[in-house]
C-alpha cells in the first residue's frame, strides 16, 4: 500500500501493486457503471463531465484539478468558470486508463498489473499529474512501479512491451519501449544455467519472484534451460518491438546463430506459408519453451501481495497478418538478419525471397537478400529455387532471379579466394589449398543444382534459348566433372521446343562438352534423333577417342613408356579432329556413324565373351575346391581322377579352337531413340 506520505521510496512495498492517493478530496465508495457512463458513488452531485470516445465520466472538479495540470489548463484557458464538459478523445490508454487515473484522484485503491501500468503511465503523463501539484502523484508512482517491479521480471517486461503497441508514440517518448527491450535483451543474454525454468512461462508459481531469484529452490525443481528458451515469449511482440529487442540482444554479444534461429522462429509464426514443415509458429526445438504463451491482455497481477502467473494463449492461436503487414515484417527481418554466413539457413532465405518477390518488397532490400542467398547458394535445394515469376507473362519461373543469385555466388567465391591471408607462409599455403578445395566442392554442388534447375524450367515453352544458354554457361568448366545433367537439360529443352532450327539446336548443344559424358549418356545421345548430326558425330568420336586412349595407355604402360600422350587431349582438339566429311554429304556421314557404332558393338561383345569365360572358370574352380567327406583310400583315387579331368578340361577350353562369334555372341540391347 502506498499510503504514507513520509515513507521513503526504498521502504515502500512495491510488490503488492495496490495504489491509492494520500488525500482523497471526495469521500466515495467507488464507481458505478451504467451503460457507457460512469458515476461516482457519493452524495455530492457531479459538476464535470469528461468524455473519452463513447464513454462518459460524471466526476467532480476538485479531485481532478488538484492532481491534473492539463485539466487545470483547459478550464483556465476556456475563460469559463462554469465549464462542465471536457472532451479527451486523444488520451492514451483510452477509457480504461482514465478510469484508473480518476480512481486514484478519488483515493480509491487501484491494482497495478503488467497490462495496465503502461497505459496508466502514459495517461498520467498526458494529464500532467506531476509532483508540482502534489507529492506522490501518479507519474511518480507509476514510474516507480515500472522501474522496481516490471523491469525486474522477465514475464512482466514482455507483457508491458506487448501492451505498448497501442500507446505509440507516448510509450516511445517515455522510454518504456527502450527500457523493456533492454531488460528483455539482458535477461535473454544471461547464462541459461542460472535461469529458473518456472519464470520463462512454463509453470505457474505462487511467489513474487525477481529475475534469476533462486531462493527456496530445491534442485529437483530447477530444470536445465535450453539456450532458445526465450524464442516463443519474444515472438509474441509486434515486429517493431521485436526488432528493438533483437537489436539490443546483438549489442549484448549473443551468438549470431542463436539470433538467426530466433528470427526464423518469429517468421514462422507471423508469416503463414513461409515454413512448410509443420504449422506456422511451431517450436524450434522440442525441448525449448514451445508451450510458453502469447499475451492475452491479462499479464501478471499483484493482488493481496501474491503473484499469479498469466500465460497468454497457446501457439495454436495463429495471428492474422495482412499483406501490408507481411511486407513490413519481411522488410524488418531482412534488416536485422546477422551479416555472418550461416546465421540463417539458405532455405529460409530463399523462402523469404519468394515472399518478398510476391509482396513487392523494396528493391534495395531484395537485392540485399539476394546477396545473402549468394553467400550460401551451395546449400540451396531445387524446390526452393523454383520461384514463380510473379506479375510476368514471359516465363513460368523467375529464371532471371536465379541468374542473379548465381552471379552473387560467383562474386562471393572470387572474393573469398582472392582475399589475403593473415597466416604465416606455411599456414597460408595450407589454408589456400583447403580454401580452393572447399570452393571447388561448392561450385560442383552449385553446378549440379543449376543442371537440375535447367532440366525443370526447360519444359516451359516461353523460356528463351538465350536465357537457357546464359545460365548454363555462367559456371566455369571446372565446376562440372560430368555433363550428364547438362545433357539431360538440353534434351528436355529440345523436347519442349520442337520448332527450333538446325542452327539453334547446334547453338544449344554447344554449351555441353561431349568428352564429359558418361558411356550411358553417349549411347543415348547416339540414338537421339533430336540432337543435330554434328553433335552425334562428336559424341561418337569422343567415345572412340576414350577407348583408343585407354587401350594405348594400357599397352604403353605395360611396355614401360612413361611419356604417353593421349590421342585427343582437350575439347578444342576434339572439335578440330571431328570428321568433316558429313558437311560434303549425308552418305559419308552415315557411313562414319555406322562404322563407329559397329566398333562400339564389337567392344561390348568382347566384354560379354570375357565375362562368360570368367564365369565358367569360376564355376570350375568352385567345383574343385568343394570339400567332400570320404575315406582316405577313396579320396586319393578321386583326387587323381580330378587332376586328370582338370588337365583334359583346361586343354580343351584353352585350345586354339575359337567358337563362331555369330553363334555365341549375344546381341546387346539397343537403346531407345529418345527420352520419353
Amino acid at each position: 500500500m502506498w499510503e504514507s506520505e513520509s515513507e521513503s521510496v526504498s521502504g515502500r512495498d512495491y510488490g503488492n501493486g495496490v495504489l491509492t492517493a494520500t488525500k482523497p478530496g471526495v469521500k466515495t465508495d467507488g464507481f458505478e457503471q451504467r451503460g457507457q457512463s460512469w458515476y461516482v458513488a457519493t452524495d455530492i452531485p457531479s459538476d464535470l463531465l469528461v468524455q473519452i470516445g463513447d464513454a462518459n465520466f460524471h466526476l467532480h472538479k476538485y479531485p481532478l484539478l488538484s492532481r491534473s495540470g492539463k485539466l487545470n489548463r483547459i478550464i483556465y484557458e476556456s475563460r469559463d468558470a462554469d465549464l462542465s464538459k471536457i472532451v479527451l478523445d486523444d488520451l492514451p490508454g483510452g477509457p480504461e486508463a482514465f478510469e484508473l487515473a480518476a480512481k486514484f484522484c478519488y483515493g480509491i485503491a487501484v491494482d497495478l498489473t503488467a497490462t495496465n501500468i503502461s497505459g496508466l503511465r502514459c495517461t498520467a503523463e498526458y494529464l500532467e499529474m506531476t509532483e508540482d501539484l502534489e507529492e506522490g502523484n501518479l507519474i511518480f508512482k507509476t514510474e516507480a512501479f515500472l522501474s522496481y517491479v516490471v523491469l525486474s521480471s522477465w514475464r512482466d517486461s514482455i507483457v508491458v512491451l506487448k501492451s505498448c503497441e497501442k500507446l505509440s508514440p507516448w510509450a516511445e517518448n517515455l522510454q518504456i519501449v527502450r527500457r523493456c527491450s533492454e531488460s528483455i535483451a539482458w535477461k535473454a543474454s544471461a547464462n541459461p544455467k542460472g535461469i529458473r525454468w518456472q519464470y520463462t512461462g512454463k509453470h505457474a508459481v505462487v511467489s513474487s519472484p525477481k529475475w534469476n531469484e533462486v531462493k527456496d529452490a530445491s534442485p529437483s525443481r530447477i530444470q536445465q534451460v535450453p539456450p532458445d528458451w526465450w524464442f516463443e515469449d519474444v515472438s509474441i511482440l509486434r515486429i517493431d518491438h521485436f526488432v528493438r529487442v533483437i537489436t539490443a540482444i546483438k549489442v549484448k554479444g549473443m551468438r549470431h546463430e542463436l539470433i538467426g534461429a530466433s528470427i526464423m522462429h518469429y517468421a514462422a509464426k507471423w508469416l503463414p506459408g513461409l515454413i512448410k514443415e509443420g504449422p506456422a509458429g511451431g517450436s524450434v526445438d522440442e525441448g525449448s519453451n514451445s508451450n510458453s504463451s502469447t499475451s492475452n491482455g491479462s499479464g501478471s497481477g499483484w493482488k493481496g501481495g501474491g503473484l499469479y502467473m498469466v500465460v497468454a494463449g497457446t501457439r495454436e492461436d495463429t495471428p492474422t497478418v495482412h499483406a501490408k503487414d507481411q511486407r513490413m515484417i519481411i522488410e524488418s527481418l531482412i534488416s536485422i538478419i546477422p551479416p555472418q554466413k550461416d546465421s540463417v539457413s539458405c532455405s529460409f532465405l530463399l523462402r523469404l525471397l519468394r515472399m518478398a518477390s510476391m509482396l513487392k518488397v523494396a528493391p534495395a532490400l531484395v537485392t540485399e537478400l539476394e546477396k545473402r542467398v549468394g553467400m550460401q547458394f551451395e546449400q540451396a535445394t531445387l524446390a526452393d529455387l523454383l520461384i514463380p515469376s510473379y506479375n510476368k507473362t514471359e516465363t513460368l519461373y523467375d529464371v532471371d532471379l536465379v541468374q542473379r543469385l548465381l552471379e552473387h555466388f560467383l562474386v562471393q567465391e572470387q572474393t573469398e579466394s582472392s582475399s589475403p591471408s593473415r597466416n604465416s607462409f606455411s599456414d597460408k599455403h595450407l589454408h589456400d589449398g583447403s580454401q580452393r578445395g572447399s570452393n571447388l566442392n561448392a561450385k560442383m554442388r552449385v553446378a549440379r543444382l543449376v543442371d537440375s534447375y535447367l532440366t525443370e524450367v526447360s519444359r516451359d515453352r516461353n523460356l528463351s534459348l538465350t536465357k537457357f544458354q546464359v545460365l548454363a554457361e555462367a559456371l566455369p568448366e571446372s565446376a562440372r566433372t560430368c555433363d550428364d545433367g547438362l545433357y539431360r537439360a538440353i534434351d528436355s529443352y529440345l523436347k519442349a521446343h520442337p520448332t527450333l532450327s538446325e542452327h539453334e539446336r547446334k547453338r544449344l548443344c554447344r554449351v555441353m562438352d561431349c568428352q564429359k559424358l558418361s558411356i550411358d549418356a553417349c549411347m543415348h545421345a547416339a540414338q537421339n534423333e533430336r540432337l543435330p548430326l554434328r553433335i552425334v558425330v562428336q559424341v561418337l568420336f569422343s567415345e572412340q577417342v576414350k577407348i583408343s586412349n585407354a587401350i594405348a595407355n594400357s599397352s604403353l604402360k605395360d611396355a614401360g613408356d612413361s611419356h604417353y600422350q593421349p590421342l585427343v587431349s582437350n575439347r578444342k582438339t576434339l572439335l578440330e579432329a571431328t570428321p568433316q566429311s558429313f558437311q560434303e554429304g549425308w552418305t559419308a556421314a552415315k557411313k562414319d556413324i555406322n562404322t563407329l557404332k559397329f566398333e562400339l558393338e564389337n567392344v561390348k561383345a568382347k566384354y560379354v565373351e570375357l565375362q562368360n569365360e570368367m564365369d565358367i572358370l569360376q564355376r570350375q574352380f568352385d567345383k574343385l575346391t568343394k570339400p567332400k567327406q570320404a575315406s582316405a583310400w577313396t579320396a586319393g583315387w578321386k583326387k587323381l581322377s580330378k587332376l586328370t579331368k582338370m588337365t583334359h578340361l583346361e586343354n580343351h577350353d584353352l585350345g586354339p579352337q575359337v567358337p563362331n562369334s555369330e553363334q555365341t555372341r549375344k546381341t546387346p540391347r539397343r537403346w531407345r531413340n529418345s527420352i520419353s
